[in-house]
């Protein structure tokens, strides 16, 4: 990079190169500011790493091209990394038998607010796939992203001592 401003925003789009957004990013960030255990950040400082190149790779159209060849792609390992992580938080709440209403510390809120984006970033991504051919891992990766930030949130909840609120339909 040579310089910060790039000018492809002065008419109101600015995007990654190629032109996807980077919001899901963004407030995984958003998540991490807001203080979640060492453990949970770690998670997500990856987490924040593979959308990077996710977004990079989206952007790259073309998977043939010299650029595409140089963009880090989502595979099936990092997809079962994820899961890796969902089991090992999972393991340690207390089984879901009702809905879970989102909120609780600001650090579990923040992982709720992260779910909404991504499960939004994954029903954009299936409307790209219907018309132009995209690597399978990457719908992979958002989906069980999403599954991640929810029990993510859970577990930061726990962490703090705070239990779930339980949705209740007939308030």
């Amino acid at each position: 990079m040579t310089r910060i401003y790039t000018r492809t925003g002065d008419a109101g789009e600015t995007a990654l190169f190629g032109g996807k957004r980077d919001e899901l990013n963004a407030v995984v960030g958003v998540a991490r500011a807001a203080g979640p255990t060492p453990e949970i950040d770690a998670v997500l400082e990856r987490v924040q790493h593979h959308l990077f190149d996710l977004g990079a790779e989206l952007a790259t159209p073309g998977g043939t091209s010299p650029a595409a060849a140089r963009v880090p792609r989502a595979t099936a390992d990092r997809v079962a990394g994820l899961e890796q992580d969902i089991d090992r938080f999972d393991a340690r709440l207390p089984p879901l038998r009702e809905f879970v209403l989102p909120g609780g510390v600001p650090a579990a809120a923040a992982l709720h607010h992260a779910r909404t984006v991504a499960r939004r970033a994954e029903r954009q991504i299936v409307r790209l796939a219907a018309r132009e051919p995209i690597n399978p891992e990457v719908l992979k990766y958002v989906n069980r992203l999403s599954d991640l930030l929810f029990v993510l949130a859970r577990a930061a909840n726990q962490g703090a001592g705070r239990p779930d609120v339980a949705w209740k339909p007939d308030r």
